[in-house]
């Protein structure tokens, strides 16, 4: 009997769920202004660099008061090392300066309002939500997410946000999430990009690119 692809999803989700029990989200923060910005960062840069650079920053600007009124200069040194470092300046300090002047200094808790900051896309409003307030709007989408969905036949997209709606009706909303995270894990350790480990994979025996 062929295999649905929501059957398909749940099976990947159920295996993911057992090889990475603790899975969560690997970027350092104490707050929701924290992770927004930590986030933002982690665009094109690795969450270990990410990790290594936001204490220094938080330590001198914690909450998005003090962003919002940072020296721009200053804040564009701190962030250097994890590239585009003008551009994510630029977006953090503007995303805090709305936070502050039209959300009382607090990062607002849905996707509508999130998506109305600067540097903010479904992507890191998802992250955001799930994270700092246990709010499953979407499956967050980044670049191991979309290769990995691809290759199992999840998806045909490339574009993020039409990959998302591909895999939004194939999870239960409890787990958009959750999925990303071990998607994610998963993709670091075994479906790596330039050499997928498929002889390791246990999600071989679903995944039509297997080799």
């Amino acid at each position: 009997m062929k295999t649905s692809k929501k059957q398909k999803a749940l099976k990947i989700l159920t295996i993911l769920k057992e090889l990475y029990p603790d899975a969560t989200c690997s970027l350092t923060y104490d707050s929701p202004v924290q992770l927004l910005v930590a986030t933002i960062l982690s665009a094109q840069c690795t969450d270990e660099r990410v990790n290594k650079v936001t204490p220094e920053l938080f330590a001198r600007f914690p909450d998005a008061i003090a962003l919002a009124n940072a020296d721009r200069e200053t804040l564009e040194t701190l962030i250097r090392s994890t590239g585009f470092y003008r551009n994510k300046a630029k977006n953090i300090q503007g995303a805090c300066q709305k936070i502050v002047k039209d959300f009382n200094g607090k990062v607002p808790q849905t996707m509508e309002e999130l998506l109305l900051l600067s540097g903010v896309a479904r992507k890191t409003a998802n992250v955001v939500l799930a994270h700092a307030f246990g709010i499953n709007a979407g499956v967050t989408v980044d670049t191991h997410v979309k290769r990995l969905s691809q290759r199992l036949g999840l998806t045909k997209a490339t574009d993020p946000v039409k990959i998302e709606k591909d895999l939004m009706p194939l999870l239960p909303q409890k787990d958009w999430e959750n999925f990303s995270i071990r998607i994610i894990y998963h993709g670091r350790q075994i479906c790596k990009a330039r050499k997928p480990n498929c002889q390791d994979c246990q999600l071989a025996f679903l995944c039509p690119s297997s080799l």
